[in-house]
């Protein structure tokens, strides 16, 4: 695909819909090899799992280091159906949610501006590099001396876990645009909302949606160490909760939970990702 625009002829866009690729059903052929591939790759878990019963049948541990395959499913239906599991599930996933739009929306800026004008980047880019040099859990006493341990406490952590990734993943975006393509709006007059929303963002856009899928999973992951840290609700504290009171069965069933709910949304966001990699701008 050329990236350079013919200058006899204006910069046009398509519309919306064909940047959006086709939903169709996979073929026959391509599922057979995502099943293999599922398949080969549950077979270490099961292992594991045969290895667990193994060692709960001859006491290797005491049922109350490891408990039984049988009774951690128990503890699992148990929860569900009381709903405490869904409870504290919700809670986690509402901080996610407001911190991933908060520190997006932070993130996506500061990297747009870097990207877009050399005058932010000459200002903002030597204290973001610094800023992003330092992990989530040096920000945690400074985050308790000005928001406490209330629920802004989470929030902010969390916030600043997405904004590094969001902010690296735009920034890198947008100066991978081929030169040439930003030459074009420079000599049409493109204004700096023009340039971004017509010909940075959507050949930033692959670049932009690895940052999102990465900043994602970084939320999820600070997500579980605040709630370690001070929480009254949320699957964090149901774990440090359990392991306090030696329920190893709910310690389990939260591990679990937070696991397989990091894969799925990994999974969602590989697939937008792989869905919207080809979007770019295209010209007549």
């Amino acid at each position: 695909m050329s990236t350079t625009h013919s200058l006899e002829k204006p910069l046009t866009l398509e519309p919306a819909g064909n940047f959006l690729p086709a939903l169709g059903f996979p073929d026959l052929g391509k599922a057979a090899v995502h099943l293999k591939r599922i398949g080969v790759g549950i077979v270490f878990p099961l292992f594991l799992l045969y290895l667990w019963q193994v060692a709960t049948e001859r006491v290797w541990l005491p049922p109350q280091l490891l408990p039984a395959p049988a009774f951690v499913w128990e503890t699992l239906l148990d929860m569900l159906g009381s709903g405490e599991l869904a409870t504290h599930l919700l809670a986690s996933l509402q901080r996610v949610a407001w911190s991933i739009l908060i520190g997006g929306s932070i993130g996506l800026a500061i990297g747009f501006a870097m990207g877009l004008s050399k005058t932010a980047k000459a200002y903002l880019y030597p204290s973001f590099s610094l800023f992003s040099q330092f992990p989530v859990i040096a920000w945690s006493p400074l985050m308790i001396i000005f928001f406490g341990i209330d629920e802004a406490l989470k929030i902010s952590t969390i916030t600043v876990a997405v904004i590094v990734p969001f902010a690296v993943a735009t920034y890198k975006g947008i100066e991978n645009v081929p030169v040439k393509l930003m030459e074009v709006g420079r000599i049409y007059q493109f204004s700096f909302t023009q340039t971004l929303w017509r010909i940075a963002l959507p050949a930033a856009l692959p670049a932009v949606l690895g940052g999102v899928r990465q900043g994602c999973m970084q939320a999820w992951l600070a997500l579980v160490f605040v709630e370690l840290l001070a929480s009254s609700e949320g699957l964090g504290y149901l774990l440090v909760y359990a392991r306090n009171l030696m329920q190893l069965d709910v310690v389990m069933v939260c591990m679990a939970t937070i696991g397989l709910v990091g894969l799925l949304f990994d999974f969602a966001l590989a697939f937008v990702e792989h869905r919207f990699s080809n979007w770019a701008p295209k010209g007549r």
